[in-house]
């Protein structure tokens, strides 16, 4: 079966959802109307000036010039609003989801009775496993559709085109809503005595250590496998107490304070605009910074010495840092 009536299929199961979709089909129609266009211009300056210059270098007449003004004025403009809406909803029915299952008290009382939720934690499972079926859904069709444009333009604009969109974090496998969902899924398949039965999110899933350096590894599909690094690029150690910058890159919440150049008791949202990631250097990073509950969950699981070591240091520390805030804070109003 062909990819396009495969998505298309699928996106018709999720229609009670109204789930956005890449329109690949409609993409696929401008990529053709280009190529009928081109073939119809060369047959002109042919019949005009008969030439071998004529000819395609490539030995096609079928390719298109490397700068188009059907396809970059339509394909793109198309294309990357409808991955900013897709991306868009997946972030927000994930943490959606993980909010209901990391609720607790009259919290978790309120959030799973508003949504017809509780106890039925196989309904989660099966929204989680939806959820990432749509995101590797929609990562193959970006690629396919950008594949199917540089071989009718003969040219690198399409993967281009996906570079820029992962420097704007875009891409649907660079959001921290899928690691979360990947920790959800390892934390719920590890959970013993609770007689909660979780079914597989996806395959190949798993938390593995490679020469003591802890990583996410996922084979989400056949073509994609995608790896999570969990070392911390500032401290060298396994990130502890993770949050993820919205460029994506992931750091001990301490580490991440101090490359802020912010206190705990601050947080993240007080770093300035002009504070950049350790790692690309890119600004305003911080604010919008995601605590990663789920991951933190499996990692304190998977290495308790190590996670019980780190918060007692952790804990002198936070609370070195407490005393000297509010210490300050007291000197500022008391006007000494």
């Amino acid at each position: 079966m062909k990819f396009c009536k495969k998505y298309q299929e699928y996106m018709q199961t999720q229609d009670q959802k109204k789930l956005p979709a890449v329109g690949f089909k409609n993409l696929k129609k401008i990529l053709k109307r280009c190529r009928t266009d081109t073939i119809l211009s060369q047959n002109s300056r042919r019949s005009q000036s008969p030439s071998p210059l004529n000819d395609s270098p490539h030995g096609s007449s079928a390719i298109c010039p490397h700068h188009c003004a059907v396809c970059d004025g339509t394909f793109f403009p198309s294309l990357f609003k409808e991955m900013s809406e897709v991306v868009g909803c997946f972030n927000k029915r994930a943490q959606k989801l993980l909010d209901v299952h990391l609720a607790t008290g009259f919290r978790k009382y309120y959030v799973w009775c508003k949504d017809k939720l509780q106890g039925k934690h196989g309904a989660l499972v099966k929204e989680g496993k939806d959820l990432v079926s749509y995101a590797i859904i929609n990562a193959i069709a970006m690629r396919k559709i950008l594949k199917k444009y540089d071989k009718i333009h003969y040219s690198k604009h399409g993967q281009a085109f996906r570079s820029q969109v992962q420097s704007m974090h875009m891409d649907i496998l660079q959001s921290p809503w899928l690691c979360e969902l990947i920790a959800f899924h390892i934390n719920l398949r590890e959970r013993k005595g609770k007689g909660i039965r979780s079914s597989e999110l996806f395959e190949g899933c798993s938390l593995v250590f490679n020469e003591g350096k802890p990583s996410l590894s996922c084979e989400l599909s056949d073509t994609l496998k995608l790896e999570i690094g969990l070392t911390c690029s500032i401290c060298l150690d396994t990130v502890f107490d993770s949050v993820a910058l919205t460029c994506g890159h992931i750091f001990c919440y301490m580490c991440a304070c101090k490359s802020g150049s912010v206190t705990i008791v601050d947080g993240l949202k007080a770093a300035e605009p002009t504070s950049k990631c350790p790692l690309c250097r890119e600004t305003g990073v911080y604010e919008g910074a995601l605590h990663l509950d789920e991951l933190n969950i499996l990692l304190s699981r998977s290495c308790p010495e190590y996670w019980e070591e780190r918060l007692k240091n952790e804990r002198v520390e936070r609370i070195r840092q407490a005393k000297e805030h509010w210490e300050s804070q007291s000197r500022a109003f008391l006007g000494i």
